[in-house]
């Protein structure tokens, strides 16, 4: 349950975001009425190319049918990966040629022959950042490269030095990333801006916002085919318990272990995916906030200066409520895991079979716990998260009032979201990242590397599995 839904919710956003400044852009460019359809409508448009193209794209995802052992013509598996890849790499083409296409047919002025090709070449920008994407959370989860690799190596000096090894990798993984994020959204912003809208006032930046918003939009253009690689890991994952617990052939649990390996990195992959699409938005909403804060107070609100002691504290309590968050929410999994081993404990102690596999386990009682667990716990991260800046704005607008500065709640409140944001797509790639990597370092030693299943190096990789997850 709740599979993706922080792509879902990005993918809200977006859409919405994207079509109110897209018939911002419309009025305030004075356009006319016949060309505000397509503004508006031209994100519903991506999502319908992108079931198409998602859909084409699936097809192509096709395997050899048969195994070494079975077929003397079959050298080695195929990987997984390199399959769901081929088939992504058709959506994704196929993708930026109906981008193109649409952009031409929404955004196409006769006075302005060239914008629609601005706008599309900002489609291209969220497509290749996507593409990007991909290729960084392979490199940095896949046990076939250096990163899980090291943090397997480390394990063989034991469960602090896996620990570390994999800290660090997941720490390093945020770099390039942002890196990608700040050239799209510098790009995309600037192929808006070159859009010739001559009614547009003098320092306008809609058409900025608004060719960021379709970058973004190029993000999503193939979410379809991403989010069915997401949901491939659970089932992936699933198959390979299934697999263990009937106890069936070596040759089955190889193939089921290289699927869930597999599975780790496309759900990393849309995790990376989600927090690239959710740092493009929250450019366009922390826009939107300023905007609405100068409607509302009938001042203008264009710019925040972080010198100012007030909205530096803002950005720091923004920092703060991140890693607060993150710390109720990991200690809510130790609270429900902590549940589940002692359900396990008493099944084991209640009915001795189940070890002998005898006898089945009461799976749907532990399901229970985790689901009831879930909904208990994440009670307090979820209202820190609503509170936390409502509290901080007020209170720092009553100061503000009595220091004539009727806006200082506000300026303090775009603070702490501009650092809240930063601080969050960091730690939301670093431990992404970084437990794919671990589960992963696992997988690598299981395939028989330093040591193999039951050595030292392997029970201190299983420590960092069970952190990374």
């Amino acid at each position: 349950a709740g599979q993706c839904a922080d792509l879902f919710e990005s993918i809200s956003a977006e859409i919405i975001s994207a079509m109110i400044l897209g018939g911002a852009l419309v009025e305030k460019a004075r356009l006319g009425e016949e060309l505000k359809t397509g503004f508006i409508l031209f994100p519903l448009a991506v999502h319908c190319l992108d079931i198409l193209v998602s859909s084409i794209g699936v097809f192509f995802a096709r395997t050899t049918e048969g195994i070494p052992e079975q077929k003397a013509d079959i050298n080695a598996l195929e990987d997984p990966l390199t399959i769901m890849k081929k088939g992504y790499m058709v959506t994704l083409v196929l993708a930026a040629i109906g981008f193109f296409v649409l952009c031409r047919c929404a955004f196409y002025i006769e006075a302005q022959p060239d914008n629609w090709l601005n706008f599309a070449m900002s489609g291209l920008v969220g497509i290749i950042i996507a593409l990007v994407f991909i290729f960084i959370t392979q490199y940095y989860t896949d046990y076939n490269y250096a990163p899980v690799k090291r943090i397997a190596h480390s394990s063989l000096s034991g469960h602090a030095t896996n620990i570390i090894a994999g800290l660090s990798v997941g720490m390093e993984s945020t770099a390039i990333p942002v890196v990608v994020i700040s050239a799209g959204i510098i790009a995309s912003f600037y192929f808006g801006k070159a859009c010739e809208f001559p009614a547009l006032p003098a320092g306008e930046n809609i058409a900025g916002l608004f060719s960021t918003a379709i970058a973004t939009m190029g993000m999503f253009s193939t979410g379809v085919y991403v989010l069915s690689m997401s949901g491939f890991g659970p089932i992936a994952d699933n198959a390979g318990g299934i697999a263990e617990m009937s106890r069936q052939h070596t040759n089955v649990r190889a193939i089921t272990d290289r699927l869930d390996a597999v599975g780790n990195v496309t759900k990393a992959n849309t995790k990376g995916y989600s927090v690239g699409s959710a740092s493009l938005a929250c450019f366009l909403l922390f826009s939107a906030f300023m905007d609405e804060v100068s409607i509302l107070s009938k001042q203008p609100f264009a710019v925040i200066d972080i010198a100012i002691p007030e909205v530096y504290i803002g950005g720091l309590l923004g920092s703060a409520t991140v890693f607060l968050f993150t710390s109720w929410a990991i200690a809510a999994v130790g609270v429900a895991a902590a549940d589940v081993i002692a359900e396990v404990k008493r099944q084991f102690r209640a009915d001795p079979l189940i070890l002998e596999f005898k006898s089945k386990p009461n799976y749907k009682h532990c399901v229970e716990i985790v689901a009831r667990a879930g909904q208990r716990e994440m009670v307090k991260p979820g209202l820190l998260s609503i509170f936390a800046p409502i509290i901080v704005g007020a209170l720092f607008r009553i100061i503000g009032m009595y220091q004539a500065r009727p806006l200082l709640g506000a300026q303090v409140i775009a603070g702490y979201l501009m650092f809240a944001t930063a601080t969050g797509i960091l730690m939301a790639l670093f431990l992404n990242n970084g437990g794919g990597a671990w589960d992963n370092a696992k997988k690598y030693i299981e395939k028989g590397m330093h040591g193999g299943k039951g050595s030292e190096a392997h029970k201190a990789a299983v420590t960092g599995d069970t952190v990374g997850d």
